[in-house]
């Protein structure tokens, strides 16, 4: 009989004990326990339903071109639930100042699709314009430029790819915020090859990404509405997985303290919150789905170099949620689209710089401007999750300055999100439903040459026997990613 250790239970941990579990009543002679520090499981997936509103936590969808989500959806019996994002309103706004722009109609990132919205927009100088012109002439150049598959010593940053495209005036105004808004990381730090691998290989096929996007288009590969959510909220995937692992095999409010390979078996060391005794069962195999720091910590004793092969940098992030009534809602003026995103004019603090100063030097309303990224119109990008006439605005933080709104309470962030969203938004009421969730270094920053040293970090994993390491820390940060990385290690561990 073969024991597997999963430790983690967020999203891909869970979707790796659901694996095991399906395994498991397949008739595979295997027996698994999944640790989890925490009273529930999911990680930042999480949903509140309060009075009629659908309040996402952490994600509010995925991408809808990464299949991995749908196809557990419809495993799960969620097909019905499954909700295609409101793309007839979807439009993003770039703030400058307390000003919203919009961003050009058929943009995908930074790329556009449609000359006349770029031509005409107010969100670039007439320089920045003729860049977005002239890369199409620059296609010859740029593809003999391109990074090449497989040549995992060559990488760059996503501001130095963006700029190569397009100049820095793109790269500053729409993937820095973007970008941001996925990662919380400065764009001059993170790897194209990483974080943008879709537009890695439109460059080499094409040179220009414009007409590389224009032939994508053409074969009607981007036609799909661009994000999917479910109508009772993403939290369904965790319960309906859930349900389906056996409750003796989930431990929670274990802390794992660390794991040891000795005399051909893998014993993993934890203590339940409030008991003073230690848990020491031992496993033949074990599936690590904790962040990075943690991961590092716990295989250091094993290999050392693995610590420094794993994203050194982590953003911290805050979700707010703001719903308000439709008698509310009747009087405040929210632009149509899917939301704005702040670019970042100031650069942040270097972590291994002076931060616990600045830090100590920002008030709260200081930190909240500085650190908010984005703001989401959910209401509009997925009618579902108000009542009728209602709306539901989500405020994103992150960042290094995010670290200061982390000592704040519930009510005080949801004040400092609420002040904040006025500058942009005109006076809002006093929100009907609200929360506020802190996910600390729970964003890794994938640094420029993140690929290559994926590639050592396998490698010294695969000395180490009957071990996987899964989670958002190493090839992708979505939900997509994560259920697909989770599941197909949790095959491979049963299978060998």
């Amino acid at each position: 009989m073969k024991r597997i250790a999963i430790i983690g239970g967020g999203l891909a941990g869970v979707a790796a004990a659901y694996e095991v579990a399906l395994q498991q009543r397949a008739g595979a002679a295997i027996e698994f326990v999944l640790f989890e520090s925490m009273s529930r499981l999911g990680g930042i997936v999480e949903t509140v339903r309060r009075d009629g509103f659908v309040m996402e936590c952490g994600p509010d969808s995925w991408v809808t071109e990464k299949p991995w989500a749908r196809e557990l959806a419809i495993e799960l019996g969620l097909e019905s639930e499954l909700v295609p994002s409101n793309d007839e309103m979807r439009k993003t706004y770039i703030a400058n100042g307390h000003v919203l722009t919009a961003m050009p109609d058929g943009m995908c990132m930074m790329v556009p699709t449609q000359w006349d919205s770029v031509l005409k927009s107010q969100l670039f100088s007439e320089q920045a314009k003729l860049a977005y012109l002239g890369e199409l002439k620059l296609a010859e150049q740029l593809k003999a430029n391109a990074l090449a598959e497989g040549d995992g010593n060559r990488d760059e940053s996503v501001r130095d790819f963006v700029a190569r495209h397009f100049g820095d005036e793109v790269a500053h105004t729409i993937a820095a915020p973007l970008l941001a808004g996925i990662f919380g990381g400065d764009i001059a730090k993170l790897s194209v090859r990483a974080v943008m691998p879709t537009f890695v290989v439109l460059e080499r096929e094409y040179g220009s990404l414009i007409l590389g996007l224009q032939q994508r288009l053409q074969t009607g590969k981007a036609s799909a509405p661009i994000f999917t959510s479910l109508k009772s909220g993403l939290g369904a995937l965790i319960a309906g997985m859930e349900s389906l692992i056996p409750e003796r095999s989930v431990q929670q409010n274990v802390v794992v303290e660390a794991i040891e390979h000795r005399g051909g078996v893998w014993r993993v060391h934890g203590v339940r919150s409030g008991d003073a005794h230690p848990i020491e069962p031992s496993f033949d195999a074990v599936l690590v789905a904790t962040p990075a720091a943690t991961t590092a910590r716990l295989l250091h004793p094993l290999d050392s170099r693995i610590g420094q092969l794993l994203p050194q940098q982590s953003s911290s992030a805050i979700v707010v949620a703001l719903g308000f009534a439709a008698d509310q809602a009747r009087s405040m003026r929210i632009p149509p689209g899917f939301g704005f995103l702040v670019p970042q004019h100031e650069p942040h603090p270097d972590p291994g710089g002076d931060v616990g100063g600045k830090l100590a030097n920002e008030s709260g309303d200081d930190a909240a401007r500085q650190a908010l990224l984005a703001c989401t119109f959910l209401n509009q990008k997925f009618p579902h999750t108000v009542p009728d006439g209602a709306i539901l605005l989500r405020a994103f933080f992150g960042g290094p300055l995010a670290l200061k709104l982390l000592e704040h309470d519930d009510a005080a962030l949801i004040r400092l999100a609420r002040t904040q969203l006025e500058g942009y938004l005109g006076k809002l009421p006093v929100p009907s439903v609200a929360l506020a969730r802190r996910w600390p270094n729970s964003l890794p920053l994938y640094a420029v040459g993140h690929a290559d040293r994926m590639a050592e970090l396998d490698s010294r994993i695969g000395k180490l026997p009957h071990l996987r390491l899964i989670g958002n820390a190493y090839r992708g940060v979505g939900l997509p990613d994560l259920i697909r990385s989770g599941r197909a290690a949790a095959r491979e561990i049963v299978a060998g």
